[in-house]
């Protein structure tokens, strides 16, 4: 691989371990990120430190504090957090095996991929990865990574592992304090049902590519008018139509266009226990009169 790994050791499951590498399994690169300039001479800012009463202060001056209170700090010395730091083993051991539906999805975190490093360690790599595959399990186990102990969670992914961090229980909150604040309301069973047909005419297969992040679409497009020397305008922003009748709303949204799947909705929907009385009833009767007598005089 052309990009160097994150972290680099050894996977072990009981007494087998093999070397191993892990990459990020994502990128950054596609970010338009901006520095800062000064307007005048269009040199890059430096950050100084600075302290609010004195002026600009040397980096050998700042020491490192944890607030406990407002305005009260703990002062703790390098030696100090040197000596509390976990012991780099360089070692990811496979502690337990769970159900991929065991871990919720609020606790994964940042993926990676997890390889054999070097080709003695691809035996061993590969047992491990056929036997969890085989299992049909996530493994868990934990590794030292930017001098923090990290739990991963480790799952097959084509010839190589996909691994991925796992948020502690501290860093999750509890999804009750934000949702026992939505008041209970009683659900009109029409409304669901025209939205149930909604999600049916948009439902499709997940394709990375058709969901660009538009924001960085519009920066690179507005750079590249700048470096041409344009003038860029702002664009008109939609006025957003504010909803009076949900009904309606959803009535009107249900068979607008969105691919094939929404364009062979309304078929579906004439073929629907509900829907079919709601729009067809009296359109449905009609017709058949006028129909069976032209088949008549053929």
């Amino acid at each position: 691989m052309a990009t160097r790994p994150t972290w680099q050791g050894y996977l072990r499951l009981s007494l087998v371990s093999c070397p191993v590498a892990l990459y990020t399994a994502t990128s950054r690169q596609g970010e338009v990120h901006f520095n800062m300039l000064h307007k005048e001479t269009m040199n890059r800012i430096k950050m100084i430190p600075t302290d609010p009463e004195t002026g600009p202060v040397d980096r050998s001056e700042i020491v490192k504090g944890f607030e406990i209170e407002k305005g009260r700090y703990v002062v703790v010395t390098p030696e100090e957090i040197q000596n509390v730091k976990l012991e780099t083993t360089r070692t990811l051991d496979i502690e337990r095996f769970v159900d991929h539906d065991d871990i919720d999805r609020l606790y994964f975190n940042d993926p990676y991929f997890l390889v054999p490093d070097g080709d003695m360690a691809v035996e061993a790599f590969t047992v491990i990865r056929e036997a969890m595959e085989k299992a049909d399990r996530v493994a868990l186990g934990r590794l030292v990574m930017h001098q923090r102990e990290r739990l991963m969670a480790l799952e097959p992914r084509d010839k190589g592992i996909l691994a991925y961090t796992l948020r502690t229980k501290r860093e999750v909150r509890d999804a009750q304090e934000i949702f026992d604040r939505i008041p209970d309301a009683k659900v009109n069973a029409q409304m669901v049902d025209i939205a149930s047909r909604i999600i049916e005419q948009q439902e499709g297969a997940f394709d990375p590519s058709q969901f660009n992040d538009r924001y960085e679409d519009a920066l690179r497009a507005l750079i590249k008018e700048k470096e041409k020397g344009h003038t860029v305008t702002a664009p008109e922003q939609p006025k957003e139509a504010e909803v009076i009748d949900l009904m309606e709303a959803l009535k009107r949204s249900l068979g607008q266009g969105g691919g094939e799947r929404r364009k062979a909705a309304p078929r579906a929907a004439a073929s629907s226990k509900k829907s079919a009385p709601a729009k067809s009833s009296s359109s449905a009767k009609k017709p058949a009169p006028k129909k069976a007598p032209a088949k008549k005089r053929a």
